[in-house]
This record gives structure tokens, sequence and C-alpha cells, in this order.
């Protein structure tokens, strides 16, 4: 949900594309999205809301799983202000205006409307398609840096290279790997000759273009 600059997101679960695509999950879909904004990506409150047949969100989830007869879960939800930047999104094979199965969206700072805000939606688009991780290298959670980085050096391990090799040539291959998903150092999609930081650079005009947050949903990822 858009308004007033101000995005929400939030993630609904069912087990079967069938369910998915059911004309009331869809609705119900479509009003707790309506709600989650009002609440600001709040998944408690939101739970504690009462929808518009005056029952809370709670215990119409309960009615609808019984109806259905399938499990729903209200996995996720996000919300961003207007108080810094411009927020840009991209819905990823649309199946209703704002209903998709990859959704991003992305907080900028720096672009003018009317002047380069074009970028803002192509940066959104990026970030559905390339599914970076973190902003930065640094961002990276720690834990997924050292477990990529023991399968690396496990692969490394078995392609018989030699011993004294094994960690030089490991940690050329997480640097890839971190730069392959930090946003900033991704390889551009519109242009492979180019990285995200690249383009923010070509595209500031009276103020440099910073990436302030982002957030990608892929329906059921990690479940």
């Amino acid at each position: 949900t858009e308004r007033d600059g101000e995005i929400s997101i939030i993630e609904i679960n069912s087990e079967t594309d069938f369910v998915a695509k059911n004309k009331e999950f869809i609705i119900f879909c479509k009003e707790l999205s309506e709600l989650n904004f009002a609440n600001k990506g709040d998944i408690e409150k939101l739970n504690e809301t009462k929808m518009s047949n005056r029952i809370t969100v709670k215990e119409n989830l309960i009615n609808l799983i019984a109806k259905i007869g399938e499990k729903i879960i209200i996995r996720r939800a996000d919300f961003f202000d207007n108080s810094k930047g411009l927020n840009f999104y991209y819905v990823h094979s649309a199946l209703e205006k704002n209903i998709g199965k990859i959704i991003s969206i992305v907080k900028i700072d720096g672009i003018i409307k009317g002047k380069n805000d074009d970028i803002g939606n192509k940066i959104a688009m990026h970030i559905a398609a390339s599914s970076p991780l973190a902003l930065e290298k640094e961002d990276i959670d720690k834990n997924i840096v050292d477990k990529e980085f023991e399968i690396i050096k496990e692969e490394v391990k078995n392609s018989g290279k030699p011993k004294d090799m094994i960690e030089k040539i490991s940690k050329g291959k997480l640097s890839k790997f971190l730069n392959d998903n930090s946003l900033i150092n991704q390889i551009w999609i519109m242009d492979p000759k180019k990285k995200v930081v690249d383009v923010l650079k070509e595209n500031s005009k009276d103020k440099d273009i910073i990436i302030l947050d982002f957030v990608r949903y892929k329906v059921g990822e990690g479940v």
C-alpha cells in the first residue's frame, strides 16, 4: 500500500497457489494491506485490529483457515515513512495492482522529483531481480558469511588445490560472494559494465544519491 510517499509491505503465505488465487483470500489480503499501512508494519497491532466486519484480524484469520482448509500465515511486514528521502517500489509478476510474489522497496536520499526520479524505480527493480542480502559488504549477517566461507573452503579443498593455496583462493571467492550480495557492489542489471555504486554517482544531480534502506520480499522464501 502506498500513500503520500509512504509505503507498507506485508507477506501472507498460503500452502498452495490455488488458495493464493482464491477471491476471498485476495479480498482478505487487500484489507490486511490497508490495515498494515495504518499500523505502520506492526504485526502485533495488526492482529488485534478490527476488520470491516468488526472482528479482529486474528479471529478473521482463524475463520478463513477453517473455511479454506489450508494453513495461512501473516509472516512479516514493513513500513517506510516519508521522513527522509523518497521511497520507490517494484512488484514483479503482479497478480493484481501491488500484489505479487516478489516486491522490493527502497528509500533513497538525493533524488529530485522530475529530474532523476526514474533511477529510484530502476533500483527497486534491480533489488527485486538481484536479491541483495545487505546494502554494504560489512552489513551482511556474519553467520551467513562464516557459513559461506566454510562451504567455499571445503569446495576448494575437494578440488585438489595445494594446501598452502586453499586459504588464499577461499578468501578470493568469499570476496566475490560479498560483492555479489551487497547492493552497492552488485553488477547493475541494466548494464553489466557498471556496478550499482557507479549508477548512483552518474545519476546524482544537485546532491549525492544515497540508498538509505531497502527490503525485498519473496513469498515463502526461507520458510
